[in-house]
Formats: C-alpha cells, structure tokens, sequence
C-alpha cells in the first residue's frame, strides 16, 4: 500500500448519460514548492487513473485562476518494481517521463507521512531513482535525488538529425543557427550557452520547444557560466513554461557544461529563487541534485 491512511477521499462517481460514462472526482491534495517549481501531490492506494483523465485533471487543477494552481501534479501510485510508482503531468495535461524537484517533493511527502522514513526508491517513465531526506531545516527541508546517467544519442534524446548526437551544434531556430546541446537525463533538453540573461529568453525557449526536431518537445536551458563550479540558469519546461526553477534542468545543465570543458561535474546552479546543488558522479555517471522543498499547504479539489 501506497497510503498510510486510506483514499476513500477521492471518490470516483460514475454515471452513465447516453452511453457515455461521466466521471466526477474528488482528489486530496498535498502542495509543495522546490526554489518555486510548485507541484501539486495526489495518491491512490490502487492503480493510478489512465492518464487521458489525469491529464485532464492535471489541466483543470492547475489552473491558477479557476483550479489551485501549480507547474503541474505528481500523481503516486503502488509500483511493480519498488512499490512506489510516481507519474508526472504537466500543468498542459501532458505526461512527463521525469521531474527532478518533483521526485524530491514525491520523497518529502511520504517523508511527512512517515517521519521514520527518510529514504524511497521512485519508478519513473525512464528509471528508478532514489530520494534521499538530507535534514530538516528552519523553513525548509534539504532534499536529495538522483537520476540516472544522461544520454546524448540523438536517438534517445530524441532529437530527428542526422548527426548522431547534438554537443555543441547549429540548430535551425528561424532565420538564425544556434549551437545547442541536445540530452536526456531521463526527459530531453536542449541546452544554449549566453553570455546575458537579459533578453526575452522564455519566448525563445517556447520556439524552440515546439520545434520539429524534437518528436517528443523538448525543456530548454539558458546556462550562463559564472565559475568552475558555478552557474546561472533560465530554465523553460516542456508543458509548463517558465517554472522558477528545474531539477532536471539543472543536472542538463551541468552535464552540457561538462561536456562542453566549461565546468566541473560538481556544480552550484542558481535561478532567481535560490540554487540547487548539482554532482554528476563520475564514479557510475549519476546524477545528483540536492536542494530545498517546501511544504504549503493540503485540501480537497473537485472536478468533472
């Protein structure tokens, strides 16, 4: 069992009108915020919804004016591997392979449920990662996850090219070639390099979203390089826009900078609401991410 205490809470009523089933939920909520990436958090106790309707759900919840708001919801659910099964939809209804902020939220959730346990092993669309509860602090905890290894065939980003990766080369965005760096670490990035971050980068980061090359879309990181060991992020995610901050945006982040000579593996990454630490090991190429998540608030929503 996924829930300690039961799920009866969110009701699933079903009628049937000329055939077609209508279905009425009720969901319990948890709300949490990782550097201002804010995730809503709903569980089920058997297998989650199909994910039309938690898509739909997503975009409804979501809504910052007519739902509760957020980047989007991390739905947990029993898993056949670990036991613990974490799904992500964006605030477009659109399913997501990874979340690095979400998957810590998803582990100080369970934590605060359970104060006895501080470690928990996610399936994901991609992997299974581990999230680790590092300590509590003032305002905040400090929480770790880990991704797996990134990839960077254009095969498994993926990217549609004729090159079998994407380090550090043109990509058509309009009139104009921009050098891009193109991974996975578990969802795809396409990673830019600038000298500024004064300039209309979320419309760009929209652009290059949508753009045919990426079957799948892709998040976009605008990286500025401060340091060795440090840089500053503008992150676009795929389906949610300009979020604040990105777990999985950071470790892009670092591991294109590595690629590309400009960092070490071991980085600070700083958006405008705080930073995030960032350790690609080079021991087995994981991935790293710790930093805060906040707790905010639990209620009920209903929707049709």
């Amino acid at each position: 069992m996924v829930c300690e205490k039961p799920a009866e809470k969110r009701v699933f009523l079903c009628y049937q009108l000329q055939g077609t089933y209508i279905f009425l939920m009720e969901s319990e909520f948890s709300k949490y915020h990782a550097l201002g990436n804010d995730f809503l958090v709903v569980e089920y106790s058997t297998r989650r919804p199909p994910k039309s309707k938690m898509g739909r759900l997503a975009e409804s919840i979501c809504d910052r004016r007519t739902g509760v708001g957020a980047d989007g919801i991390l739905c947990i659910s029993p898993g056949k591997k670990t036991g613990l099964k974490l799904d992500i939809f964006n605030a477009d209804g659109s399913w997501a392979e990874k979340s690095g902020n979400g998957l810590r939220i998803a582990g100080l959730h369970l934590h605060r449920r359970d104060r006895r346990r501080r470690s928990f092993e996610f399936e994901t669309g991609s992997s299974v990662d581990h999230v680790e509860i590092v300590r509590r602090r003032r305002t905040d905890y400090l929480v770790r996850s880990e991704l797996a290894p990134p990839k960077f065939a254009c095969s498994e980003v993926p990217v549609k090219s004729k090159r079998s990766y994407m380090i550090n080369t043109p990509l058509r965005v309009g009139n104009v070639s921009l050098p891009v760096t193109c991974l996975s670490v578990g969802n795809p990035h396409t990673v830019l390099f600038v000298d500024s971050l004064d300039f209309d980068w979320p419309t760009l980061g929209l652009e290059i979203e949508h753009l045919k090359a990426f079957p799948n879309r892709t998040n976009v990181e605008f990286v500025k390089i401060l340091t060795h060991r440090k840089l500053r992020l503008a992150d676009w995610e795929r389906g949610a826009g300009a979020t604040g901050s990105s777990g999985t945006g950071a470790a892009a982040a670092v591991v294109a900078a590595v690629v590309n000579g400009q960092t070490d593996r071991k980085c600070e990454v700083i958006f405008d609401s705080g930073s995030i630490q960032v350790n690609w090991q080079q021991s087995d190429d994981r991935i790293e991410l710790t930093g805060p998540v906040n707790f905010i608030c639990s209620g009920e929503y209903g929707a049709r």
